[in-house]
């Protein structure tokens, strides 16, 4: 059974525009630096669908929907020196870091801000 899931970016570093210009709709999400949401992406499987939320967007928004085509692999960014995501402490056979690669689905014609989410009482409870 799919699950659904959570992934944000802020729209000025990579928006839902940009994955839908990507190559093939396609792109790695690299750079998760937080532990729990490492955890949450070696958790996600193919076919898993995405809600894609700009963070740090005036207002904060779910723009749209993205499925996971590739299950979650080490993030080549953690060890590549010249990124800003290179982290020494993770190597090759011990990495710390992952990416899931997703696919655009899906841009909605109007945003879901997390105001109006808040306000939906069946989500009341989440």
């Amino acid at each position: 059974m799919s699950q659904y899931w959570l992934l944000k970016s802020e729209p000025t570093t990579f928006s839902i525009d940009d994955l839908a210009d990507s190559p093939q709709k396609t792109t790695c999400w690299e750079g998760v630096r937080n532990y729990q949401a490492r955890n949450f992406l070696t958790s996600m499987q193919v076919g898993d669908q995405g809600f894609f939320y700009h963070s740090n967007a005036d207002p904060p928004s779910i723009v749209g929907l993205v499925e996971v085509v590739k299950a979650a692999y080490p993030d080549p960014y953690a060890f590549d020196s010249k990124s800003r995501y290179f982290d020494p402490k993770s190597t090759r056979e011990h990495p710390r870091w992952f990416v899931v690669d997703v696919r655009f689905l899906k841009k909605f014609a109007e945003p879901l801000s997390l105001e109006r989410l808040r306000n939906v009482n069946a989500l009341r409870q989440m």
